[in-house]
């Protein structure tokens, strides 16, 4: 069985986070935690590991993961076109509970799956997985859980569903059990487009409608 590495112990943080970026290095899948509930992470630039983490959670092609990056900058060079509106919603509450989906940049060479070009990023606050993302670049992160269970908030829980198809579990104490909340940011661009909460999570309807506007959020 994959190790897990306790992050409150500063020995095993440095051994688990080695171990962690030598895992996403050579294509492997590592448990992380999150502001939200654990995840489980891969590679975003490398499709085989993707597909490792889409078939770990029993996921196809059609659910692509979100992409959690290490700061904002890293948003443009991602996406196509970032709308004012996304812009002041990465400003309250980047880095936190807010997936945006956005037009991939086009010149991008990666494979998530059925993303139909968009992308789904997200700037996490949790310390443990920033300094993973400041080293690795972008990673794939999905729900560190077989499709239908509950999300895991242990890396415990985590490994008792996900096994050996992990290399690596960073345990960073109790998760949370609300997921972030998705918004569809595509249609903005467009004459009339609107915003969309795709997923209700832990940042509120209200509070995203408070940044953009009643008239910008469907």
């Amino acid at each position: 069985m994959a190790s897990i590495y306790d992050c409150s112990v500063e020995a095993e943080l440095l051994t688990g986070m080695r171990f962690a970026r030598t895992a996403i290095g050579r294509g492997d899948l590592v448990v992380i935690p999150t502001d939200t509930v654990y995840g489980v992470a891969a590679d975003a630039f490398s499709p085989a590991a993707v597909q490792k983490l889409l078939d770990a959670k029993g996921r196809t092609r059609q659910s692509p993961p979100p992409v959690l990056v290490p700061d904002i900058p890293t948003l443009d060079a991602l996406a196509e076109d970032v709308p004012a509106e996304v812009r002041a919603l990465v400003d309250a509450f980047w880095p936190g509970g807010l997936t945006i989906i956005v037009p991939a940049r086009q010149s991008l060479i990666w494979d998530l799956g059925e993303t139909r070009g968009t992308v789904a990023l997200r700037m996490p606050s949790n310390r443990i997985v920033l300094e993973l993302l400041s080293e690795t670049g972008p990673l794939a992160v999905s729900s560190a859980n077989i499709t239908g269970s509950p999300a895991a908030t242990s890396a415990h829980d985590a490994q008792r569903m996900l096994g050996d198809a992990v290399n690596v579990y960073l345990d960073g104490g109790s998760g949370g059990s609300v997921p972030s909340t998705i918004v569809d940011a595509t249609s903005l661009p467009l004459p009339d487009g609107k915003l969309r909460i795709v997923r209700a999570g832990t940042i509120s309807a209200a509070a995203i409608r408070e940044i953009v506007g009643v008239n910008r959020c469907g």
